[in-house]
């Protein structure tokens, strides 16, 4: 019996050394392409035996053209993307391996993880839409100034900046969703290389901090902003804020 708390004690010992299992987490992502806020991810992680994990990902991201300007009607105060003809959504499925650098204690302290992944890239383009003033507006010689002739009429189109070449007649952005439901697909494919960074008060609690660098690749016409330069290839540095659970 007095070797029980001693074998105890070591099956603990090895427990903590092998870490765990499985583990699943979730969080926001931020990157270069995307703006304030990027997207979001969710990822499902299995150990393979050692300091090695593999993984299966998902991720959901707005890509954004590094040319966008947003400007503002002056009149009603409602802005839009100058010159922007489409959005691009990209949904990314991924494989990948995790190597442990530093484990964690088991009640405090930091878990590094080195992190290779890659997978296909599922790219929405969906069409950005204006509301646009076509109202008649006729010029008055005497004082140079327009007025409207008959009633207001208001149309909501996909922006083309060779169409709609008076941007003060700009009058809104409807939103995404409008965009969303005409939407066009690509195909690509994405590889990313990074560094995360665990804490948490327990094995099994997990929040962290993964940061990197990624680029993907598409195949047919990726236009967001017709008068910018065309782009095929996007890559970006990223950082995402992750929390879940293991086992």
């Amino acid at each position: 019996m007095c070797f029980l708390p001693v074998g105890l004690a070591l099956a603990q010992v090895v427990e903590e050394e092998e870490g765990y299992s499985r583990e699943f987490t979730y969080g926001l992502n931020f990157n270069s392409n995307g703006g304030l806020l990027g997207g979001a991810m969710i990822k499902q992680v299995y150990h393979l035996g050692g300091k090695w994990y593999q993984f299966y990902a998902l991720e959901g991201v707005e890509v954004k053209h590094p040319k966008e300007t947003r400007l503002q009607n002056l009149q009603n105060g409602a802005s839009f993307v100058k010159g922007k003809s489409n959005y691009l959504f990209v949904l990314r499925p991924q494989y990948g391996r995790e190597y442990t650098f530093f484990r964690k204690a088991p009640e405090s302290g930091v878990q590094v993880n080195g992190i290779v992944a890659a997978g296909p890239s599922i790219g929405i383009l969906a069409p950005y839409f204006i509301e646009y003033d076509r109202s008649n507006y006729v010029l008055d010689p005497r004082t140079q100034q327009y007025y409207l002739v008959g009633p207001v009429q208001i149309s909501t189109e996909q922006y083309d900046p060779n169409v709609h070449t008076n941007e003060g007649l700009i009058v809104g952005a409807p939103g995404v969703f409008k965009g969303l439901s005409e939407p066009a697909f690509r195909v690509g494919a994405n590889a990313k290389v990074g560094v995360s960074f665990e804490y948490g008060r327990y094995m099994e609690s997990v929040t962290g901090i993964e940061v990197g660098m990624l680029v993907e690749a598409f195949a047919g016409d990726m236009t967001m902003i017709p008068s910018a330069p065309k782009r095929n290839v996007f890559s970006s540095v990223y950082l995402t804020l992750y929390y879940g659970r293991r086992r």
